[in-house]
């Protein structure tokens, strides 16, 4: 439990009441399953940029990504580096053809309902195949943020792990339930916001009472001269091709996160893209590197050695400032968690509204009832995912890293190919991403020697293999669907 911690309860409280009233302001202006879904396609560029971002940043940032930090040393800028590389290659390749194509394509408010109209699959296979894995792989990122939340409130507040799991969960369904994508957008602006501010001033703020950079230098290679080289573990082992490859690796994800593409479906105008993708790599950058710096500045801050590398942040926080600034900085991981674990619920109720419900059960289901529906899924998918997340050993970054690899080979490749490739047909989409999904699984519980390479990497081959090998092995795109594609790509 952090030491005075009423300043900190009541920032947590003045904070969580901010984002109920948002929730409360978008419920009022949430009428359709498509306000609900992707809020009227009405962002702009700074809201649909920060909202992708916080989205995607969740707790792991302030808590994965410093702990790894802080027990690897600068092997942790690959991680950084990919996903930097991954966030502007999303922005540039998907975001301006996924908007277009989204709405050429009937409308489409989801992923699975986008394949399902872009291959003109009459059968459904598509869109429940996608909405399967979107379901099972949300469980285990949402259980990450959720984690996250338990180590938080634990830590400040001396609760029980599971009880501190169950407070967070009901802040985050609480807004989520009758808002929808507005609530979550503007609650993300807010969050994203919070979460680049700590990011800056905690690392600076913590190396300066160090010493400075050259003092947290010398104190890193004091415990361990492996920590300041990029190419080697800890062990002072180098890391190899594989190591490397697995950590730039994670940038290959962003083009699968369903929760980060409905930003880009969502944003006003194929005009404003370029201005979001400015500002979400600069956002991105500073967030990435700020971690990195938390769990560098918490090796040289801290004399004896974390039990558990996550808190570094919340230690740091506790360590330096006072209780009502700490309990607006702490407040960043909750927007953190909160931000991308909101957006999976969101997803994840709309696959079983829009994907399920309505595909396979009540196609001429009204917009009402398919809004609550989906407000219904937000509750029942976060008490799936609450269990998965009392385990009080899980940690995050494992957690996020599985799902983060399920969504980026599933639906990674089949996405890019069909926003540029016309030949690709839906027999080559299905295949893609179940072999894209399924190599995760798989390779994800093997290891040793190349097994230990991180399963995004195959799973993202394998499943461009399979798109590309099945679509030509079998029938060309009906003429109607290529020249769906050209008036798409080319109004």
């Amino acid at each position: 439990m952090i030491g005075n911690n009423v300043g900190v309860t009541i920032t947590f409280l003045i904070y969580i009441a901010m984002m109920l009233a948002l929730g409360y302001i978008a419920y009022k202006r949430t009428s359709n399953l498509s306000d609900y879904i992707l809020g009227g396609r009405s962002l702009g560029p700074l809201p649909s940029a920060l909202s992708a971002g916080a989205s995607d940043m969740s707790g792991w940032l302030l808590l994965g990504l410093p702990g790894y930090a802080y027990a690897a040393g600068y092997e942790a800028i690959w991680i950084a580096v990919g996903l930097l590389a991954g966030t502007w290659l999303n922005w540039l390749l998907v975001a301006r053809r996924l908007r277009t194509y989204s709405l050429a394509a009937g409308d489409s408010l989801t992923l699975p309902s986008f394949f399902e109209n872009r291959f003109n699959d009459t059968s459904r296979t598509l869109r429940v195949v996608s909405a399967f894995f979107i379901l099972m792989f949300f469980l285990f990122y949402t259980s990450s943020g959720l984690v996250a939340g338990g180590k938080l409130f634990e830590t400040v507040f001396g609760l029980e792990y599971e009880i501190a799991v169950i407070i967070g969960t009901v802040a985050v369904v609480s807004y989520t339930f009758f808002g929808g994508f507005l609530a979550v957008v503007w609650t993300d602006v807010v969050q994203g916001l919070l979460m680049f501010a700590a990011l800056l001033l905690v690392p600076i703020m913590a190396i300066n009472a160090d010493g400075g950079w050259s003092a947290t230098q010398m104190a890193m290679e004091a415990k361990n001269p492996e920590f300041l080289n990029a190419f080697t573990g800890t062990d002072g082992e180098a890391l190899g091709i594989l190591a490397i490859l697995s950590l730039l690796g994670w940038g290959l994800g962003y083009f699968g996160q369903p929760h980060i593409l409905a930003r880009f479906q969502a944003i006003r105008s194929e005009d404003d893209v370029p201005t979001a993708r400015r500002i979400a790599v600069i956002w991105s950058a500073f967030g990435l590197f700020g971690a990195l710096l938390v769990g560098f500045a918490a090796i040289g801050y801290f004399d004896t050695v974390l039990e558990d590398g996550e808190k570094a942040f919340i230690l740091l926080v506790d360590a330096l400032f006072h209780p009502v600034i700490a309990g607006i900085l702490l407040a960043a991981i909750l927007a953190a968690i909160m931000s991308t674990a909101d957006s999976q619920l969101l997803v994840s109720s709309s696959a079983l509204a829009e994907d399920f419900y309505k595909a396979l059960f009540r196609r001429d289901a009204s917009q009402t009832e398919l809004v609550w529906v989906g407000r219904f899924a937000v509750v029942g998918i976060a008490v799936v995912a609450t269990i998965l997340a009392f385990d009080p050993d899980s940690k995050v970054l494992t957690l996020v890293s599985y799902a983060w690899a399920g969504f980026g080979a599933a639906f990674g490749p089949a996405l890019i190919l069909s926003l540029y490739w016309k030949r690709m047909n839906k027999q080559g989409a299905v295949a893609g991403i179940i072999v894209g999904g399924a190599t995760v699984v798989i390779w994800g519980n093997m290891s040793g020697g190349i097994l230990d390479l991180y399963e995004i990497i195959p799973g993202f081959i394998l499943a461009t293999a399979a798109i590309v090998g099945v679509s030509l092995a079998t029938a060309e795109p009906s003429k109607e669907i290529q020249d769906g594609f050209d008036q798409a790509m080319n109004p």
